[in-house]
């Protein structure tokens, strides 16, 4: 056999086997095409407006004001608390809900996801209900150590967590039931405990999809506004992320909320080029 048909034979039956969700030598029907380039065009339209219709002449000058870079400031540091809170509760409830089983675990599951469908600002009463000055554990915050979270910067990365880190949690549950959990029992084979294979094993394995969801997360954080308005105000300095600076420049200034809208758009590009392949295969 020659060089050529051993490699062939090597291959096997994926030789010349298509890209998976392509069928080769295949025309797109007309009753698919129209209606898939009107969802592009219905898609890209807004974004190509907001491109058309920006000051840029004036856009150096609307960017460099005292208030965009304070919310921009604001924002940057809100999201990224919460996604840190996200990670450090949201990594083990995701280990718990794809390695354990337990009474009611698709119950559980169902309320993690619950703030991706939940609107935003029932998310905020929500919060105001549980964590206000006389909300059901508030009250007690506010009675025993002096803590009160509405309308303050912490109140901000609150409210983005709640909404941010069901991304996150299931992010990694998706990553943690595609993992081989063989080579965490070969660590509990070998003495380690529980902990120190998830810490030593599994979190090596799962670190792309860790990534992935805290990308995701700090996205959604970044652009989260029902929640947090409801939750935390709009005070300029100390709760007003972009979202809430570009609703409020609307009002009065609809140029400043075109270049404010321009930045959370390129933040949003640059969030997408950062999720490599590899990342949204892992989540």
């Amino acid at each position: 056999m020659t060089r050529t048909g051993t490699s062939a034979a090597a291959d096997g039956p994926r030789a010349g086997r298509p890209r998976r969700g392509r069928v080769p030598g295949t025309r797109v029907p007309l009753p698919l095409l129209l209606p898939a380039l009107a969802g592009l065009a219905f898609l890209l339209l807004p974004l190509a407006a907001l491109l058309i219709r920006a000051p840029w002449r004036s856009l150096p000058t609307q960017l460099t004001s005292t208030a965009v870079w304070q919310a921009l400031q604001l924002s940057l540091v809100s999201a990224t608390a919460a996604t840190a809170v996200s990670l450090v509760l949201g990594v083990p409830l995701a280990w718990l809900l794809a390695r354990t089983d337990f009474p009611g675990r698709r119950l559980v599951r169902a309320l993690v996801a619950l703030p991706l469908v939940l609107p935003p600002v029932v998310g905020g009463v929500a919060l105001l209900l549980a964590l206000g000055r006389n909300g059901v554990v508030g009250q007690w915050l506010d009675a025993s150590f002096g803590i009160t979270l509405p309308f303050t910067t912490a109140g901000v990365v609150v409210a983005e967590a709640f909404v941010a880190m069901p991304f996150l949690v299931i992010s990694v549950e998706g990553t943690l039931r595609a993992a081989d959990p063989r080579y965490e029992e070969a660590a509990a084979t070998l003495g380690a405990s529980r902990f120190t294979a998830f810490r030593r094993v599994t979190l090596p394995l799962v670190a792309p999809g860790v990534a992935a969801g805290s990308v995701l997360a700090w996205a959604r954080a970044l652009g989260e506004f029902g929640a947090t308005i409801t939750f935390a105000g709009n005070f300029p300095g100390r709760t007003q992320t972009m979202p809430l600076a570009v609703y409020l420049a609307l009002q009065s200034d609809p140029a400043a909320a075109i270049a404010l809208s321009l930045v959370l758009l390129a933040v949003s590009i640059a969030v997408l080029a950062g999720l490599r392949d590899r990342w949204m295969t892992a989540a």
